[in-house]
């Protein structure tokens, strides 16, 4: 996934570094902290979270974003930590039980890749589904972790049945 010069992270280990770093920054974190840094990303800027050394020694930058322009109602920090406590344990889930994850690219790059792990929630009797991205910037060895919101009606049949799988 990530990756520099010299390595690229295998994905079962990149998504073990994103779910402890989304969980320390808004699930671990108090609600003050957890709260500044939702403001940050749901005003749609890109914020730092933390550098990690990798084992060979390399250093690779972790930022976030949020797209939340398919997100169904008004988005409150409550809402946003509900679809992301969701999404860490499904994704923690999956991993723990050495589920294939998919991962598909993602249209606006070569380097940007989404995970096939979903976090469905209702908010006012509207679900919504937020799903995990990256976006690799190999030469400069950043990361940045794209929260996105998607239509949740791509996960519906034209009869209103959720469609299987």
């Amino acid at each position: 996934m990530a990756q520099n010069r010299q390595q690229t992270i295998p994905k079962d280990k990149f998504l073990v570094i994103a779910v402890n770093l989304l969980h320390r920054q808004f699930i671990g974190a108090g609600r003050t902290r957890a709260k500044q840094m939702y403001r940050e990303i749901e005003q749609g800027r890109v914020m730092p979270m933390t550098a990690v050394k990798m084992e060979d020694n390399s250093t690779v930058r972790f930022r976030i974003l949020l797209d939340h322009s398919e997100f169904k109602g008004h988005l409150n920090f409550g809402a946003f930590k509900a679809s992301l406590t969701t999404l860490v344990g499904n994704l923690s889930r999956a991993l723990q039980e050495k589920k294939e994850i998919t991962v598909f690219n993602v249209e606006h790059g070569p380097s940007s890749v989404m995970f096939g792990i979903t976090a469905v929630t209702v908010e006012d009797d509207r679900p919504n589904v937020m799903v995990l991205g990256a976006d690799v910037e190999g030469e400069a060895a950043a990361v940045t972790l794209r929260l996105m919101y998607l239509d949740p009606a791509q996960f519906t049949r034209q009869d209103g049945e959720a469609k299987p799988g």
